[in-house]
């Protein structure tokens, strides 16, 4: 059981070390769109029935808005944004 509980926390490591690179590669390379692209991209992941990568990307848009407070988080423009994908799934 010990051995189980210890992989399981490997792996959850794992998939934190992910999200926070991606949101820090994001964020350094567009302080200011970093959110939106990361939204995007869970949007995308989310149309396309990938929900892991849709968490993923969840994830990684709720990090750059933490650790980034130059970014721009406007729900008018991320509603665009979920039109434009509904809008491209048709």
């Amino acid at each position: 059981m010990i051995h189980f509980l210890t992989r399981w926390l490997a792996h959850r490591r794992a998939i934190r070390r992910r999200w926070q690179a991606d949101a820090r590669l994001l964020a350094s390379s567009d302080p200011a769109g970093s959110y939106y692209e990361a939204q995007r991209r869970a949007l995308h992941s989310r149309s396309s029935g990938d929900l892991d990568e849709f968490w993923h990307w969840s994830k990684v848009a709720s990090e750059i808005a933490r650790i980034e407070p130059r970014a721009e988080m406007d729900f008018a423009v991320l509603k665009a944004l979920s039109d434009q994908e509904k809008a491209g799934r048709r």
